[in-house]
Order: C-alpha cells, then structure tokens, then sequence
C-alpha cells in the first residue's frame, strides 16, 4: 500500500475566481471540476499553476458509481484524459448515484447502504480504476434523507467499500456535519469506522440553515462546527492535505484568505 501524497492545504478552482487562486499566498494544491474542462483546452491559469508546482486534482461529479446501471465508460475516459493532461497524481468522485432509469437528478443522491447495493458499487468502482490512470478517492455525501433498511452505517458502508476494492477515500467533514444535522448521524462513530490509512484528502466548506434543514451550499463562511470536525478528524490523524470548496457567492479575495488560515490553524494544534 504506497503513502499518501502530501498535499497540504488548497481551494477548489473555479473559472470565477482563477485570479484570486493564483494569487491567494499559500495554496498548495487546487481541486478542479473534471466535467468541466477539456483535456485539450485546458484553461490559462490552471496552466499557470502547474508550471509552479501546484498539483491540480480532477473531481469528477458524475460517474454516478452508486447507480444500478454499469459505469459509463465514456465519463471514465473523460476523467482519465483530465488526469493525464493535468499530470495528476489522482482523481476523486462520490460514493452515490445521480442517475437512474435515464433520468438525471442533478443532485448527488447517497447509496442505500445495503450489502446488495455496495456490491454493485464495488463493481462499478473497480471498472472505474480499472480504466483509470491514477488512484481513484471517493467522497461521502451530504444527504436530506436516510433509505429504509440500510444494514451498514456510512462507516462501515466506506470501510468495506475500500477493503475491497482499494481505493482511497476523500472526506468532507462539511457533509459529515449536514448529515449529523438532519439525518442525526454521529461523526465520531464515522471516523472511528473509517479507515483512516486510506485517506487521500479532505474537504470543508460552508453552508447554512434553512427551513429547519441544514443546506451543504458551498456558498457560505465554513461554520466553526465544521472546523469543529475537522479538529476532531486531526486528533485521529494527519490529513495528507485540507481543501476548502466555494462554488457561488463569491467573497473577497480577504476573506478567502482568511478561511484557508483558520484550517491551517487547526492542522497546526497540537
């Protein structure tokens, strides 16, 4: 089993503030929507950043892993030509499904946590890897509801997941944080479920309350809750590297600044 990579602390790219990432100090590692670029067009600034040294990583948000139906080879070869034109050291998806039927929910729907559903999941996964050039990170997700009948907990769910088919796992602790607010999951039980040997990176972002449901925006300031958890994730282990995600209201280059601050201070604890 070869060591993570040491990534440090980063920010999701976005075409809307790629001036603000090249010149916010100290990011070490950007993350970039894979469906979103073109391996032969790739944008100027991304370019930039990587004659600097700065890894870019592809994210890929719709292989759709969890669903019934095979993976879409396609979508697989998009990730993976990302991933050679960017010279990145792996990709990432979620562990969900966002179509079933032909219908495409546009949300990133969770997986019914049953043992018939991870062994579809299991064999999606290794089609993936199998045409991937690079390790392959699955992220939990953010959920507005829990499946009647699931037999595992998301912990264990994940944990099988990566025992049998290898992969590495992307942690976002915000989403840890919606699900304990509306589903009333318990963090902690997550984290000591997980292995944790397998962690690739983690994600924070923020998000708010609305209608008595907590909504995972990645529009709004990162709660100190959520800090909260990544606190507690750090005194299990070294996360190989932290990125804070922002996908709409945009703030001042500031006040971006100063989240990625408040995450290196938290790695910084002792």
């Amino acid at each position: 089993m070869s060591r993570p990579l040491r990534l440090g602390v980063g920010i999701g790219w976005r075409p809307e503030i790629d001036l603000t990432v090249e010149r916010l100090p100290g990011v070490d590692f950007v993350e970039v929507v894979a469906e979103n670029l073109r391996a032969d067009q790739l944008p100027e600034s991304l370019r930039l950043l990587r004659e600097r040294g700065v890894p870019v990583l592809p994210h890929g948000v719709t292989l759709s892993l969890g669903g019934a139906e095979p993976v879409d080879r396609q979508r697989v070869a998009h990730l993976a030509s990302v991933a050679q034109a960017l010279d990145a050291p792996l990709v990432s998806d979620h562990v969900c499904f966002v179509r079933a039927g032909g219908l495409d929910s546009g949300h990133l729907m969770p997986v019914p946590r049953t043992r018939d559903a991870l062994d579809v999941l299991v064999a999606n996964v290794r089609a993936a890897q199998a045409e991937l050039p690079v390790p392959l990170a699955l992220e939990n997700v953010a959920a507005l509801l829990e499946w009647p009948d699931n037999e595992l907990t998301e912990g264990q769910f994940l944990a099988s997941l990566v025992e049998r088919t290898d992969c590495r796992l992307l942690i976002d602790v915000a989403n840890l944080y919606a699900n304990a607010r509306n589903v009333r999951t318990d963090p902690a039980e997550f984290l000591d479920a997980i292995p944790l040997e397998r962690l690739a990176y983690v994600h924070v972002a923020g998000g708010h309350e609305h209608g008595g449901v907590y909504h995972d925006t990645h529009a709004h300031p990162v709660l100190p809750e959520v800090l909260d958890l990544l606190r507690e994730l750090r005194s299990r282990v070294e996360p190989p590297g932290v990125l804070l995600e922002r996908d709409d209201n945009y703030p001042t280059d500031t006040e971006l600044a100063e989240e990625l601050a408040a995450i290196r201070a938290v790695l910084a604890e002792r």
